[in-house]
């Protein structure tokens, strides 16, 4: 048996695995790649990518249709007007691009790329500045479609530019391979707050949107619970043909792989029959045809552009605010690519593929920016629970997907169709959105030592204090006088926005105030999300078609995102270039004496 050769990623330069752990951790893969039918780097027959590809698309719909409607009241989009489904159309159409490129030159693991909630805090407290409050309903309802562009679009632009300044810092964090740097010092006490605050942080959101029928919102809770909860072990019978055993009945977990799209379709049908019997009074949240005319008056097909909204403004208020949810979705995203590759039966990914799945990921962000989707992009984790469901883990099938979102972010009716979704439908859909997104942040604590006081200490201040900072800011708009607008704006910003709040005093609390790595959790954290990396080369994450011409390229052994990257080849190099300067300065100071 060859020797294995195991390095550890530069975020876990402690608690690395022995060889008996990396053997374990080699037969457990060995056992998932037999489950799995269609393996990372198998091609199914294409119409059986169509269908499954169709099968991903369908389970991240939910979660992004809904973040275009949380963002459109706070840009200032009137209701009815058909900007919201060119949003909708847009965000798809980013996102099939940015998963194309992510499963191809990125980590090329199945990964989804879809709209990520950690932009949406900052985004919020950017546009709470005065500048940027929406003037008064009242004044809104004559105004035609261009005049109200001429309202929101500055607005889109502010956001766009803090989108493209912030992912590009993102993009140097891949290329440079600062990602395991960063990992070393953010902790799970650090990420706790960070992740959690995005959802608590919204639940006036939640609750503005339930508030238009109360009755209809606990309708959708009620589904959603049913459906994801209740029946998520049931599976639906369905028959199968294959070609070696003929046709079988198939099992089917259809709840378990799409309660958000179930959920919308029952109420949203059953908000329709209620409407075509007028139990809705007019003008009633719950009806269905108050939004028609948005509908009405979307293209059949329209194809986003860059730019669309006008050129994007550049702030350096925005930008810091919104760095903050693009480091919170990079190190989220570092955890995807460990669990899609343990549920893809694959090896754990070499450093080269992280560093490329975030550079990749940084990318997908700047031409959300560019695009005007008002988020950037991150991995999906309901898609990569759907491969531990279907055991269908082929790289092509998501490139197939990434072709159907393009192809529907193309069809202008598409995304108009989804502005007419009743509001206290999407209410009682971020009820349990934003809970979910809550309780998956607090569960990082179960690598923490929770009877220990310090950590007690850490997280109870770091949440509270990410609570009460932001609400006195909100309650007193011009407390921040420094005499610089620039910098006013900056502290705003940021002492506005609840995660960056609560993850910034976690960070420094946990990596401050004394304690072992055992009782900060360090050393579980790092085990269970497999913070060890082969070294060994796995075609898996090479480049496709030029690794040939590639590998003959030196250079290339110097850069942290290329498969042939030699860690501390650059540092080695510099290393005995200064040597060498300090002889020549030494022996020409020896010449002149």
């Amino acid at each position: 048996m060859k020797e294995k050769q195991v390095d550890v990623f530069e975020a876990q330069t402690s608690g690395s695995k022995t060889e008996d752990d990396v053997d374990a951790d080699a037969d457990r893969n060995e056992g998932l790649s037999k489950e799995i039918d269609y393996k990372i780097d198998d091609v199914p027959p294409w119409y059986v990518c169509l269908i499954l590809s169709f099968q991903h698309y369908l389970t991240m719909l939910g979660g992004t249709v809904t973040y275009p409607y949380l963002i459109s009241p706070h840009l200032c989009i009137p209701d009815d007007d058909p900007s919201r489904g060119y949003l909708i159309s847009t965000t798809f159409f980013v996102s099939g691009i940015a998963t194309f490129l992510q499963t191809t030159f990125g980590v090329r693991l199945p990964i989804v790329q879809g709209c990520s909630m950690t932009f949406l805090v900052p985004l919020l407290a950017i546009l709470h500045l005065p500048q940027w409050e929406c003037p008064e309903r009242n004044q809104n309802i004559t105004l035609t479609h261009d005049e109200a562009a001429e309202i929101w679009m500055p607005r889109m632009r502010e956001v766009q530019g803090a989108i493209v300044g912030a992912s590009i810092i993102e993009m140097l964090i891949g290329m440079t391979g600062m990602i395991g740097f960063l990992l070393d010092w953010i902790t799970p006490l650090a990420i706790v707050p960070t992740i959690s605050l995005v959802g608590l942080s919204l639940f006036a959101e939640a609750a503005h949107s339930a508030s238009g029928h109360w009755g209809i919102a606990m309708f959708t809770v009620m589904l959603m619970i049913l459906f994801s909860q209740s029946l998520r072990d049931v599976s639906i019978p369905h028959p199968r043909y294959n070609s070696k055993t003929g046709w079988r009945i198939r099992m089917f977990p259809l709840f378990k792989l799409f309660p958000v799209l179930l959920t919308i379709v029952l109420s949203w049908s059953f908000c329709a029959i209620l409407t075509a019997t007028n139990v809705f009074h007019e003008g009633s949240p719950a009806r269905t045809d108050i939004r028609l005319a948005a509908l009405r008056n979307s293209p059949w097909f329209r194809v986003p552009y860059p730019g669309q909204w006008g050129m994007p403004s550049f702030t350096t208020a925005a930008i810091l605010g919104i760095l903050a949810g693009t480091l919170a979705s990079a190190i989220e995203s570092v955890g995807d690519y460990y669990a899609c590759a343990r549920l893809s039966g694959a090896d754990a990914p070499p450093k080269h593929a992280i560093n490329r799945g975030i550079f990749m990921e940084g990318l997908g962000c700047v031409i959300a920016g560019i695009f005007g989707t008002g988020s950037g992009v991150t991995s999906f984790s309901e898609n990569i629970g759907a491969i531990g469901i279907t055991k269908v883990a082929s790289r092509r099938v998501i490139q197939f997907g990434s072709l159907l979102m393009i192809v529907f972010g193309m069809l202008g009716k598409f995304g108009g169709i989804f502005v007419t979704i009743p509001q206290p439908i999407l209410g009682g859909i971020f009820c349990i959105m934003f809970s979910m997104v809550t309780a998956v942040g607090l569960s990082t604590l179960h690598f923490v030592d929770l009877n220990s006081s310090r950590n007690l200490f850490v997280l109870g201040f770091s949440l509270f204090m990410a609570l009460c900072i932001p609400k006195w800011i909100q309650a007193n708009p011009g407390a921040i006088q420094t005499g610089s607008d620039s910098a006013d704006q900056i502290i705003t910003i940021l002492l506005s926005t609840n995660m960056l709040v609560g993850g910034f005093i976690g960070f420094l609390l946990d990596n401050s105030i004394p304690g072992t790595d055992e009782e900060r959790g360090i050393l579980r954290w790092r085990k269970e999300t497999g913070g060890d990396s082969s070294c060994v080369s796995s075609k898996t994450y090479d480049l496709p078609y030029i690794m040939n011409i590639w590998e003959k390229i030196d250079f290339f052994r110097y850069l942290p995102i290329s498969p042939t990257y030699e860690e501390g080849r650059l540092k080695n190099k510099l290393c005995s270039a200064r040597k060498y300067l300090k002889r020549e300065k030494s022996s020409k100071t020896l010449g002149v004496i």
